[in-house]
């Protein structure tokens, strides 16, 4: 399985990919160049502006996965790398990238979207084949994965109920009234914790959204994906015996998922 530096091409501190990618040019902001009168500056050099206020409360700390939109510029208004312009979100550690941009992240809370002025101390400080000088990122914070839902350890009252013993509540509205069958096959992003908070997987680790066919996973995905209509998100409490049922290495008891039906295949 690649890692998670090896899809953040720009951001990591890894070196950069050897394949040229043609992206479509985002336009660069007007106050590119350098940070308005109205940017907060932090001690240590970096500028930032709330372009969007978010709606969650928690902030990202250094050992987070966090999952994000980001386009960066030169401050002459040179677009070097957008997950925008790429047309799907990346994932990674807050303390996997230049210290610019996990600063910025740790201020930021799930669904705000940011402006970052990172000086070239916080960047990649001159090293050669790198975007040079103060660099220009607008930033929005889409998930944290790593970090488990408030109603983790029950359904709260107003969750939904069938009868196998299934819990849900619908987070985000979908479009349509098409429902997968059993028979077929879904993309999805999804994460798992356990009842006491531990995620132990998400389609965020990997960078990119999961295929598969419906009745080829736990009987509670199952039928919760079948209550789903493409671009709904869903939280699932998943009781044991539509889970792992006690298989030796799996993870035990309730499990709870936030899964977004992404397409129906």
């Amino acid at each position: 399985m690649r890692t998670i530096a090896a899809r953040l091409v720009v951001l990591a501190s890894v070196a950069l990919s050897a394949q040229p990618v043609t992206l479509k040019m985002i336009p660069p902001p007007p106050d590119v160049a350098a940070p308005p009168a109205d940017a907060v500056k932090s001690v240590t050099g970096l500028a930032s502006k709330v372009l969007a206020p978010g709606t969650g409360k928690d902030h990202p700390a250094p050992t987070d996965l966090v999952a994000v939109h980001y386009t960066g510029w030169t401050t002459d208004g040179n677009m070097f790398d957008s997950s925008v312009a790429k047309g799907k979100p990346t994932s990674f550690r807050v303390n996997g990238v230049i210290p610019g941009f996990s600063e910025g992240l740790q201020l930021m809370v799930v669904g705000e979207k940011r402006r970052l002025w990172i000086p070239e101390a916080l960047a990649y400080k001159g090293r050669a084949g790198r975007p040079a000088g103060l660099l220009v990122f607008d930033l929005e914070l889409i998930d944290i994965p790593t970090h488990a839902p408030a109603d983790v350890k029950a359904p709260p009252p107003e969750a939904k109920r069938t009868p196998s013993g299934l819990a849900y509540v619908v987070l985000k509205e979908g479009v349509g009234g098409r429902r997968p069958k059993s028979s077929g096959s879904v993309t999805v992003n999804y994460t798992g914790w356990t009842t006491d908070g531990k995620m132990f997987d998400s389609s965020m680790l990997r960078g990119e959204p999961t295929t598969f066919p419906v009745d080829q996973v736990i009987k509670g995905w199952t039928e919760g994906l079948q209550l789903m209509v493409e671009g709904e998100k869903a939280r699932f409490w998943i009781p044991s015996k539509l889970a792992y049922d006690g298989e030796a290495g799996k993870p035990a008891g309730m499990l709870v998922f936030d899964v977004e039906l992404i397409k129906i295949q």
